[in-house]
């Protein structure tokens, strides 16, 4: 689906990756509703003067259900239609072994990671599929296929999209909305700076990390082209790849390249 003169919903929008999502879709033509938690609204309100009511901030946090069953109308109201979602919105985990987690820890990345991106599609898709052409962008992660050390409920949350996205894709593949799963490697935002990771061979080639510009750019072109997954970063496709040929190989690959500082 070409985003041209779409309406395209993106979370996450405060930063990192979801703020250059919407920078993107706007130079593309697009309109878009961004999707703010508790920071980034600012950046968001800066982009008004050049794209006018093209774009529309809204508050909500997505691990509320509530919050986000109100967002379909809010942007109907201000748009008139939604053609498409990125659901682009997650958090990491503190990076600690699940026997070291507390309950409330572990229920909020899932609340967020998996839920929220469950709560979206649910709320949005009826709308979607009254669209002549429509589609669902749910980013994962390299994580959702591939442990992360430390990073294990993370992973399980990730992986839970993946599953979700896949089974969307095969009950929707004879409508008129398309979907799309992506997997991140390593990308370069303050996400990833503040948990406090440190990548084996950061300036090597093969495992950089990419910027959230590359990132954004990636998962939009998968939207456009209708791809069925996406995987962005040469990390990502390498340990893919390492983890289809030997799955306890890449795992032992992964956990000597990651490190926590």
């Amino acid at each position: 689906m070409k985003v041209l003169g779409k309406v395209i919903v993106v979370t996450g929008a405060g930063g990192g990756i979801g703020k250059e999502l919407v920078r993107q879709l706007l130079e593309k033509g697009a309109r878009v509703a961004a999707i703010i938690h508790k920071s980034g609204l600012e950046d968001i309100k800066s982009l008004t003067p050049v794209y006018g009511d093209k774009i529309s901030a809204h508050r909500a946090n997505i691990a509320n259900k509530e919050d986000v069953e109100k967002l379909p109308e809010e942007i109907l109201a201000v748009h008139g239609c939604i053609d498409g979602i990125i659901n682009n919105a997650g958090i990491l985990q503190n990076f600690r072994s699940v026997n070291d987690l507390d309950y409330e820890q572990i229920q909020r990345v899932m609340d967020v990671n998996f839920y929220g991106t469950l709560y979206m599609c649910k709320a949005f898709l009826p709308h979607l599929l009254n669209r002549p052409e429509a589609h669902i962008t749910n980013v994962s992660s390299m994580g959702g296929f591939l442990p992360v050390p430390l990073q294990s409920i993370y992973s399980a949350s990730k992986a839970a999209v993946k599953m979700l996205t896949e089974g969307l894709h095969l009950e929707l593949r004879n409508t008129n909305v398309g979907v799309t799963v992506v997997f991140p490697g390593g990308v370069d935002t303050n996400l990833v700076k503040n948990a406090g990771i440190e990548l084996e061979g950061a300036n090597n080639h093969s495992y950089k990390m990419i910027s959230p510009t590359e990132a954004a750019s990636t998962i939009i072109n998968g939207m456009e082209n209708k791809k069925y997954r996406v995987l962005a970063g040469n990390d990502a496709k390498i340990m893919d790849f390492l983890y289809r040929l030997n799955p306890k190989k890449a795992t032992d690959i992964i956990a000597k390249k990651i490190k926590t500082l």
